[in-house]
């Protein structure tokens, strides 16, 4: 297949924290789904702090497959990383697609179910499509119940209605991945909420989950519900401080430049 690297169709972005057992599955995995996209696509890994191979393999990878750019974060705290959403904003900076998927890179998320969320997109005329793990969960019973608290606080804080608001799996124009403020620390956590507050139309559907299988989950119940709670307000109150900023021109832009 003859691959796009000026402006593919589809641009994946994935955030990989040491997962050097995953990385290589995972764009194996996105390669078989996506291999057959109509306008093709790429896939961007962000090696944020990751003290394993990670790195390197990806490397490797990408040396044989030039859909696949990695990415490696700097400035970050010795041992961690900076996080999903600043890996996030790195992906989306450098994304070339028309549209972006993201997706963690723990493998729990399905890249089967991208084509359709594309084609789902398009049928829908629809700018977000917002994946939906809730029938086939595969996470133990804590973390269900701190998913199902934080639900309850953004719909009461934010009037946020996404059902599965934590689920990472999510296509998007290119545009609004660029309007997220995903320089700040928690804010991949808000992302349909705030595609909603800028305008977009967000639809939800239904998404596998898998069990993590290799490696080690990066968040707990008390490394997530707290900041959670902490963050439904900081976005409350960016949602009341936004402001409109479309634009016009009032000259005329067919004329010609002096030089």
């Amino acid at each position: 297949m003859h691959f796009n690297m000026t402006t593919p169709r589809l641009s994946v972005i994935s955030p990989a924290h040491d997962e050097e057992e995953n990385v290589l599955p995972l764009v194996e995995e996105i390669h078989a789904a996506l291999k057959d996209l109509q306008g093709g696509f790429e896939v961007i890994v962000i090696d944020d702090g990751s003290n394993d191979e990670t790195g390197h393999r990806l490397v490797e990878a990408a040396s044989s497959r030039p859909w696949l750019r990695v990415i490696a974060m700097t400035q970050t705290p010795t041992g961690r990383g900076n996080g999903q959403s600043a890996a996030f904003h790195a992906g989306v900076e450098n994304a070339r697609g028309e549209l972006i998927a993201l997706m963690d890179a723990d493998l729990q998320n399905d890249p089967a179910d991208l084509p359709g969320m594309v084609a789902l997109l398009d049928s829908e005329g629809a700018d977000f499509v917002q994946g939906d793990r809730s029938e086939n969960r595969r996470d133990n019973i804590v973390r269900k119940a701190s998913s199902f608290v934080g639900r309850f606080f953004r719909r009461m804080i934010l009037a946020d209605t996404i059902r599965d608001t934590g689920c990472s799996l999510r296509v998007m124009k290119a545009e609004i991945g660029r309007a997220l403020p995903l320089e700040f620390k928690g804010m991949h956590r808000f992302i349909p909420v705030t595609a909603r507050q800028l305008g977009f139309t967000v639809i939800e559907t239904t998404v596998n989950h898998r069990p993590r299988i290799a490696g080690e989950a990066k968040y707990g119940v008390w490394n997530r519900a707290i900041p959670g709670l902490i963050d439904c307000f900081a976005v409350r109150w960016m949602r009341s401080r936004r402001r409109p900023t479309t634009w016009r021109s009032l000259t005329d832009e067919s004329k010609p430049t002096n030089h």
